[in-house]
């Protein structure tokens, strides 16, 4: 849940998810760092949304297979690879990070756009992953090994 402490956050999730039945829908609103994600589709979470990705987007913030990418940063002023290299949203196919580095320097309403499509793009695909996971039954594992570039809180 934004605004409130992980562990906070992980002890409402295991009480709640003691209560509600497994044949429900589990429903977590609030919940958007990719880590949170994993923790709580670990304790039963079935349903998630949260602003983050846009929200991150539309301030420069990029979710990436790698880690956050804060494009703003003027080490990207001349860097012509994509915001991720391993993703094939639209963004990463035809936008470098310098260029949109220069939107968001420039004030164009489009940077905030492409950052924002690139990060719903990494959302869908995570979930997609999730699944794919869990229907292999290999979830933990997958969270282990995504887990290691997930680290995308401020601060």
């Amino acid at each position: 849940m934004i605004g409130e402490p992980s562990l906070l956050t992980n002890e409402m999730v295991q009480i709640c998810t003691r209560v509600i039945p497994k044949n429900k829908i589990r429903y977590l609103m609030g919940c958007g760092y990719p880590e949170d994600i994993l923790e709580s589709v670990e304790q039963g979470i079935d349903l998630f949304d949260c602003v983050l990705p846009t929200r991150n987007g539309r301030t420069g913030m990029a979710f990436t297979s790698l880690g956050k990418v804060v494009i703003k940063a003027g080490k990207y002023a001349e860097d012509d690879a994509p915001l991720d290299k391993n993703c094939r949203c639209y963004t990463c196919q035809n936008f470098s990070r310098a260029y949109i580095r220069h939107l968001f320097n420039a004030g164009e309403i489009l940077a905030g756009r492409l950052v924002s499509y690139h990060n719903i793009h990494f959302y869908m695909q995570l979930m997609a992953d999730i699944r794919k996971s869990i229907q292999q039954g290999n979830f933990l594992q997958f969270k282990r090994n995504a887990g290691k570039n997930f680290n995308f809180r401020e601060g």
